[in-house]
């Protein structure tokens, strides 16, 4: 059992989760950002002390992360990633004071429940059959088509989101966008981890430089940055962040096995839980909200006039 392999992912987890609520506290002290504005957003979140300690943070994680697709899996490792949203999940309350709703806590158990799964089917031997590059054709026919699906889903939310008179939206579709990103990210990060395998430092940068996995990062870095500070601040970390984290667990299973060519378990036994725990985690984004129910108007009381039933209220000031 490597051991290591999910200490390290479960180190990933704490700061993951820590580098998103530091960030979501300071985005609130923040003014209104744009994703149309991507030099105004860079421009405040530098400026921002706090934020700079989540994306510490975040990066720190990203150090994590590369040593656990050297000893596990892609499909485990992204089964242990999937867990960190219980911990998400309870810095939210206590921290931001957000609020979960029953679901969003039913699906902390069904995340237990498929951290517990994924662990089962490991064991000592997995590290041998770990995959260590994909071929750059194959990757670019995935990785291509899922960014350009990213961009115009977040464009797409974008519009419907100043559409007037509509529920406040929790953040899912911004979530599942930003998800995609970071799962081209992700296969990027497994590749940098293959290359740097050997003790040439010379010659793997050299073979990094060669390959897309490096520009595949930067891109998705600059673009997530803007896009997911944009939509965190607009949205619950507690929801937004769970729906991108599942949204790029599964993608980076899905297409990762196929791009890096990692077999899954030969024992029936072992592949019932790898793949059940990874549908139980698809689970979690199943029940999830799509809206946030509008809070009441801090100044309304019961005596004040009320719009006549069935018109919309009004929620700008037309004086």
């Amino acid at each position: 059992m490597p051991w290591w392999g999910v200490a390290s992912a479960l180190l990933a987890n704490v700061l993951y989760s820590t580098g998103f609520v530091l960030e979501k506290r300071a985005l609130s002290a923040l003014p209104a950002l744009s994703a149309r504005q991507p030099a105004r957003v860079v421009r405040h979140l530098i400026g921002s002390p706090l934020w700079i300690g989540g994306a510490l943070s975040l990066a720190a994680g990203f150090a994590a992360q590369l040593a656990v697709y050297r000893a596990l899996p892609l499909a485990a490792a992204q089964g242990l990633f999937v867990s960190g949203l219980v911990l998400l999940l309870l810095l939210s309350s206590v921290v931001l004071g957000e609020r979960t709703s029953g679901r969003e806590r039913q699906g902390i158990v069904a995340i237990l429940v498929a951290l517990v799964m994924v662990v089962a089917s490991l064991r000592g031997g997995d590290a041998e059959a770990i995959a260590r590059t994909a071929p750059p054709g194959t990757l670019l026919a995935l990785a291509v088509p899922s960014l350009a699906a990213g961009l115009l889903l977040y464009r797409s939310a974008e519009r419907r989101a100043r559409r007037r008179h509509r529920l406040p939206t929790a953040g899912v579709p911004y979530g599942v966008a930003v998800g995609l990103l970071y799962g081209v990210s992700s296969l990027a990060i497994k590749g940098v981890s293959g290359l740097l395998t050997s003790g040439d430092l010379l010659g793997a940068a050299a073979g990094l430089l060669r390959s897309p996995y490096p520009y595949l990062l930067l891109f998705t870095g600059a673009t997530g940055l803007v896009l997911s500070q944009t939509a965190l601040q607009r949205c619950r970390a507690s929801l937004i962040v769970p729906v991108c984290t599942t949204v790029t667990c599964v993608f980076t299973v899905a297409c990762g096995t196929v791009a890096f060519g990692e077999p899954l378990p030969s024992d029936p036994v072992r592949l019932a839980l790898r793949l059940g725990g990874t549908a139980v985690a698809l689970s979690v984004l199943l029940a999830l909200p799509r809206h946030d129910t509008p809070a009441p108007h801090p100044q309304a009381t019961p005596t004040e006039h009320q719009p006549p039933t069935g018109l919309p209220e009004l929620t700008h000031d037309t004086r």
